[in-house]
C-alpha cells in the first residue's frame, strides 16, 4: 500500500514543523501550508493529499472557514481538525461541515497516530469495493453493527459528538436502530460510569409521564403517600434517552424546554427547585416539518434539542449490514432461547437482501427469531417472498408446516404457539407505537397480561 500524503495547515511553523516530524516517524509524506487560502490554492493540484490536518484558529480565513471551502472544492477530501480550545459549538460545526474527527492540543502522538489510523480507515472503506465490518457492545445485549458507508459515518460521527455536551436528536423510521445510537453515544461520552435511563414519552399518559420525568411530593395528588424523586434526578450526571419525543403534550414540552435551559425544575406539588447536570438525547420518527407545521413539536424546544441531528437511514438502504445483522441475531437469540445457532447460508442472506424490511430491524429481529423456532430455511424464506410479492403469510398458519427440530410433537405445538402469540404482540405494539395500553384493547386482553407477556417473551422496544 503507497504511502499516505498528509496535508498540514498551521500558521504557526515550529507546531507545524513538529507536526511534521510526528508524521514521518511514522512514514507518512507530509507537506506544510501556512494558511487556508494557500491550503485551498494546494488541494487544486495534482496529486491529493490523503488527509489534511486543519489548525481551527488562524488569521484570515479561520479552520472552520477553510474547512467549508475545502469541502466545496473537494466534496471527498479527509479533514481533522487541530486546535487548542475544544469548544463544543466549534466541535459541532466541524462536524456539519464535514470534518472526519478533532483532536485537541496538546495531544500525545499516540492519540494522533490513533486519530490519523481512523481517518484514513474511512477512506479506504469508501474507496475500497468491500466495507470492514464493524459490531460494538454498547450495554444491556445492544450492539452497534455497521458494514455500510453510510453507518460508518454515522459511527464516525457519534465518535466526535459523544464528547461534546450538547443535546442531540436521532431521526428515523421506527426500528432503525436509534435506541442503540444513543446508548453508544452515552458509553463514549464522559458520563458513561454514570447513569443512563430511558423514557418512552408515547407510553404513558401526559400526566404520568410528567410524575415519572419530574417527580412529585407527598400528597401531591390522590396515591402520592410519600415523596417520589423523577427520571430526571435519578439520572443526575449521567445520560436520560426521550424516546418518541414528538409524542409528548405540548404542555409538557415547555417544562421540558425549562429544563433543558436552565438544568432545573420543581417536583409536582412542590414550589423548590431541583438542580440537575443531565445530559439529554432526543429521537423521534415523526416527519418534523409536519409536526412543527402542525404545533404538536413546540419549534424552539426543537432547536434546543437539535445542537445536531443524526438521520439514520432504513435497513433497505443499508443492506449491507444484513448479513452482519442475520448473523448477530441468530447467536444472540439462540443463546437466549437456549437452542443451537441454525446455519445462515447464501441462500437466506439473498432472499432477506432482496426483502424491503418495512419494519427494519425489528422486523429483521422477529424473521431471525421464527427462523431459530422453526428450523425450515425453506419455510422462512418462502414467508419472505410471500410477503414481498404482496401476500399475507402469517406466523401461526405457515409455522405448522414445519418439520420438528427437536422433542416431540407436543414441545413442537407449544414452540409454535408462543411464536405465534410473540408475533401477535410484537406487531400491535408496532401498531400503536409501544402504546401498551392501545396494544392491550387492540388484542383484547387486560394490560396487567399484557405486561406479563412482553416480559415472558422478553420483547424489547427497538428505537
Amino acid at each position: 500500500m503507497a504511502t499516505a500524503n498528509i496535508l498540514i495547515v498551521d500558521d504557526e511553523p515550529r507546531t507545524a514543523e513538529f507536526l511534521r516530524t510526528l508524521l514521518e516517524l511514522e512514514s507518512y509524506g507530509a507537506e506544510i501550508t501556512s494558511g487556508g487560502l494557500e491550503a485551498l490554492e494546494r488541494v487544486q493540484r495534482e496529486p491529493l493529499p490523503d488527509l489534511v490536518l486543519l489548525d481551527v484558529a488562524m488569521p484570515g480565513l479561520d479552520g472552520l472557514q477553510t474547512l467549508g471551502r475545502l469541502k466545496e472544492i473537494r466534496p471527498g477530501i479527509k479533514v481533522v481538525m487541530v486546535s487548542c480550545l475544544s469548544d463544543p459549538k466549534t466541535v459541532v460545526k466541524a462536524i456539519r461541515l464535514g470534518a472526519q474527527d478533532y483532536v485537541a492540543k496538546p495531544f500525545q502522538k499516540a492519540e494522533l497516530d490513533s486519530v490519523i489510523r481512523q481517518a484514513l480507515g474511512r477512506e479506504g472503506a469508501l474507496s475500497e469495493p468491500s466495507v470492514p465490518e464493524t459490531a460494538e457492545e454498547v450495554g444491556e445485549g445492544h450492539y452497534f453493527l455497521a458494514a455500510s458507508t453510510a453507518m460508518l459515518n454515522i459511527r464516525s460521527q457519534v465518535g466526535m459528538i459523544a464528547g461534546v455536551d450538547v443535546p442531540v436528536l436521532i431521526l428515523g423510521e421506527s426500528g432503525t436502530g436509534k435506541e442503540v445510537i444513543v446508548r453508544l453515544i452515552h458509553k463514549l461520552s464522559s458520563r458513561s460510569h454514570q447513569p443512563f435511563l430511558k423514557v418512552n414519552c408515547a407510553a404513558l399518559p401526559s400526566e404520568l409521564l410528567e410524575s415519572e420525568l419530574f417527580g412529585y411530593e407527598q400528597g401531591a395528588f390522590t396515591g402520592a403517600i410519600k415523596p417520589k424523586p423523577g427520571k430526571f434526578e435519578i439520572a443526575d450526571k449521567g445520560t436520560i434517552f426521550l424516546d418518541e419525543i414528538g409524542e409528548m403534550s405540548p404542555a409538557l414540552q415547555a417544562k421540558l424546554l425549562h429544563v433543558l435551559q436552565d438544568q432545573q425544575f420543581s417536583r409536582l406539588g412542590s414550589r423548590s427547585e431541583v438542580k440537575v447536570n443531565v445530559r439529554v438525547l432526543a429521537a423521534t420518527n415523526v416527519n418534523i416539518p409536519q409536526a412543527l407545521a402542525s404545533k404538536k413539536l413546540r419549534e424552539d424546544l426543537y432547536y434546543r434539542l437539535n445542537a445536531f441531528t443524526l438521520n439514520l437511514p432504513p435497513l433497505r438502504e443499508r443492506t449491507a449490514e444484513i448479513p452482519l445483522l442475520l448473523r448477530s441475531f441468530m447467536l444472540r437469540f439462540a443463546e437466549r432461547f437456549g437452542r443451537d445457532p441454525l446455519p445462515v447460508g447464501s441462500t437466506l442472506v439473498d432472499a432477506a437482501m432482496n426483502y424491503s424490511w418495512p419494519g427494519n430491524l425489528r422486523e429483521l429481529e422477529n424473521f431471525v427469531k421464527r427462523y431459530l423456532i422453526l428450523g425450515d430455511e425453506r419455510q422462512v424464506i418462502q414467508d419472505l417472498r410471500t410477503n414481498r410479492d404482496g401476500g399475507s403469510a402469517t406466523s401461526a398458519s405457515s409455522g405448522f408446516t414445519a418439520k420438528p427440530r427437536d422433542g416431540d410433537l407436543k414441545s413442537l405445538v407449544r414452540s409454535l404457539k408462543d411464536d405465534a402469540e410473540m408475533q401477535a404482540i410484537s406487531e400491535a405494539l408496532e401498531r400503536t407505537k409501544w402504546n401498551r395500553k392501545a396494544a392491550s384493547r387492540l388484542l383484547k386482553i387486560s394490560y396487567k397480561a399484557l405486561l406479563y407477556k412482553i416480559r415472558e417473551y422478553r420483547l424489547e422496544e427497538s428505537s
